[in-house]
């Protein structure tokens, strides 16, 4: 079938499944399809894939199941671009991802397409951890740390880091609160010496690596907790503005220490109401 011919088949169609999807692809990606699409590579759409994400993410956060359909969808076709952009390169096309991600998730539930034995989450954590270890042929804890996505964001980064390097963690929150201590005085020494930039950034992340890892003591998402904590922010800031303009000014023009003032008082009306 021509691309032209493809072309009449779509528009005539008032339902369409996967293999459509795959289909639009490759005729937008063809010689009398999009200019755009055409000029497209891996690394240009690369961020778009990561924005897509997190609009998946936030129509989960916000429980907005269409909106979650949309953006899954949106997701999907990033997917599906990549996978159009290696065809063309006749390297492996979407149906060598679809298999191949089948293969490995029938290896890595051996407990259900086997005879391995898994009762618990935790086994299948386990089995599954061990498994990859074993494909990917990480014998060291350090090979393990290596292989963990350096473009992840920082703070789930350093948590899964810090749950692969479990031989050599805190014994509890408490202990993690005395490092958080030390490396504050750390950063606080280097500020009163006048450290350049490097050796203050230094220290800077070692005292949010340490919060990281106190977060993961307690069980706390640090991503989720850094995300409310800003979010909040946003909103005891908005309350602060309402408050200025209401007495016809510009925020940028008020002290630090009236917006500060301001502050307090709709943070201890905050805690009234609650």
């Amino acid at each position: 079938m021509t691309v032209k011919e493809k072309i009449q088949v779509l528009v005539e169609k008032n339902e369409y499944d996967f293999e459509d999807l795959v289909t639009i692809l490759e005729v937008l990606r063809s010689d009398i399809g999009c200019p755009w699409d055409r000029e497209q590579d891996h690394k240009s759409i690369r961020k778009d894939l990561i924005e897509e994400t997190y609009e998946v993410i936030e129509a989960i956060d916000t429980e907005n199941p269409e909106l979650l359909r949309e953006e899954l969808g949106d997701v999907l076709l990033q997917v599906v671009f990549h996978a159009q952009i290696e065809t063309e390169a006749e390297c492996f096309d979407i149906h060598d991802v679809a298999n191949d991600i089948c293969v490995k998730l029938i290896h890595r539930h051996p407990h259900v397409f086997g005879t391995v034995e898994a009762n618990t989450s935790a086994e299948v954590l386990s089995n599954w951890e061990k498994i990859k270890s074993e494909e990917k042929e990480r014998k060291t804890v350090t090979n393990k740390l290596r292989a963990i996505p350096p473009m992840l964001p920082a703070l789930m980064r350093a948590e899964k880091v810090g749950k692969k390097a479990k031989c050599f963690d805190f014994a509890d929150a408490s202990e993690v609160m005395e490092k958080i201590r030390e490396e504050l005085a750390e950063l606080e020494d280097a500020v009163a010496k006048g450290e350049n930039g490097d050796r203050l950034s230094e220290e800077a992340g070692d005292l949010l690596l340490s919060v990281t890892s106190l977060c993961r003591k307690l069980k706390i998402d640090s991503e989720v907790a850094l995300t409310r904590a800003t979010d909040k922010f946003i909103d005891r800031f908005e309350g602060v503005e309402r408050e200025v303009l209401k007495s016809g000014r510009d925020i940028e023009t008020v002290t630090v220490e009236e917006l500060n003032r301001i502050w307090n008082e709709n943070k201890h009306k905050s805690a009234k109401i609650k």
